[in-house]
């Protein structure tokens, strides 16, 4: 933290690395608090929630900035990501770091997901028995594993006790995670807004320079945190999830929280049930391959005009996804959903490395024009 040597050209992007650890220590410790007070049952845990909100000292405090406290963590993250696509933060040498991320991202997706499931309401119940039912897309074996999901032949006690189990373990693994991220990043340096390799580029100590701008952010972060933990603190929870889940009453329409909400829409996209559950784990597990995907020499978009305008569309893309995932599932909502989705994927397996090769031919022909 003193002595790393940082690129004296870093911009404020470079703040959420630092802001999603910030995230990720608020949600162990108010985690590890609420969990004193959780009841793991499906007969007690949604009456075990309200007693917290009710009955336990600041207790609403504790799950306020929990539930919102994943939001906040998964929009930083996001942020995070998009800034490594932009200024190509995965391109050698640090294809391993990035891995290394992609990992992160999948942990904190897993957590999240099961961690919506505890406080058993509606959507809980509903959201677990859907995403866990993909499972048994998977040929021959996809059956057996939603069982041993479930621990049984639906979602009940048993379901709820394991993704409790699970819930309080994994932010640990991600925590580990994030220590072997920050010591690949410190072994290879960050990389800065020109894409200049690390050691051709003019640095600074963290401390005293760079420290106040992640200070400086962590204010502007946590009044932004602040505003939804005590003044809107439900405006992110859909309406049926302050219901106690009841098997049978199914919800008028099932959806993940706004977070889930792109990679549920290209799950929706496809028509076929094996191939809905390929593609919205491969929107995520694509991201890894994007240092053998990248065609480019040039590693930032400051340098990239045309892949700035792909780069911007991808980022509309993914908003809209999250739109369509909150939609009924009926046209037109089902057709832009489609288009929306192949875009998403044409993104990362045509529209990149064919701007790599575009680039080099545009950059062969200047140079022999030039001779």
């Amino acid at each position: 933290i003193v002595d790393y040597p940082t690129p004296i050209n870093l911009n404020n992007m470079w703040n959420f690395g630092a802001l999603a650890g910030i995230c990720l220590g608020i949600q162990i410790l108010t985690g590890v608090f609420l969990a004193m007070h959780y009841t793991p049952h499906v007969d007690y845990a949604f009456l075990s929630v309200e007693h917290i909100m009710r009955d336990v000292n600041y207790g609403w405090l504790l799950r306020y900035m929990h539930a919102n406290g994943a939001s906040m963590f998964l929009l930083v993250t996001y942020i995070h990501i998009a800034r490594g696509l932009y200024y190509g933060s995965y391109k050698s040498p640090r294809g391993f770091l990035w891995g290394i991320g992609v990992v992160i991202f999948l942990l904190m997706m897993g957590t999240a997901f099961i961690g919506y499931v505890l406080p058993w309401g509606q959507m809980s119940f509903w959201g677990a028995t859907v995403i866990t039912n993909l499972v048994s897309a998977i040929p021959v074996i996809g059956t057996s594993i939603v069982e041993w999901l479930w621990g049984g032949f639906s979602v009940d006690n048993a379901t709820l006790n394991r993704f409790f189990s699970l819930h309080y373990l994994l932010p640990f693994a991600i925590a580990a995670a994030v220590l072997l991220h920050i010591a690949e990043c410190h072994r290879e340096g960050s990389n800065n807004p020109l894409g200049i390799h690390s050691k051709d580029v003019d640095k600074v100590t963290f401390y005293p320079y760079f420290y106040v701008k992640d200070f400086f952010f962590f204010w502007c972060f946590l009044g932004l945190f602040s505003y939804f933990v005590f003044l809107d603190p439900n405006v992110l929870g859909h309406a049926d999830n302050y219901i106690e889940a009841n098997p049978m009453v199914t919800p008028a329409h099932i959806v993940p929280e706004w977070y889930f909400l792109p990679f549920y829409a290209i799950l929706r996209s496809i028509p076929d049930k094996l191939g809905g559950v390929l593609a919205m784990f491969g929107s995520i597990a694509i991201l890894a391959l994007l240092p053998l995907l990248n065609t480019s020499n040039i590693r930032s978009s400051f340098f990239r005009p045309l892949h700035r305008q792909f780069f911007w569309l991808f980022i509309a893309d993914v908003i809209l996804l999250g739109w369509i995932g909150g939609c009924p599932v009926e046209d037109p909502y089902v057709l832009i959903g489609q288009l929306l989705a192949v875009y998403y994927f044409a993104y990362f397996l045509v529209i990149l490395p064919g701007l790599g090769l575009l680039e080099r031919v545009l950059l062969s022909h200047y140079l022999s024009s030039a001779k």
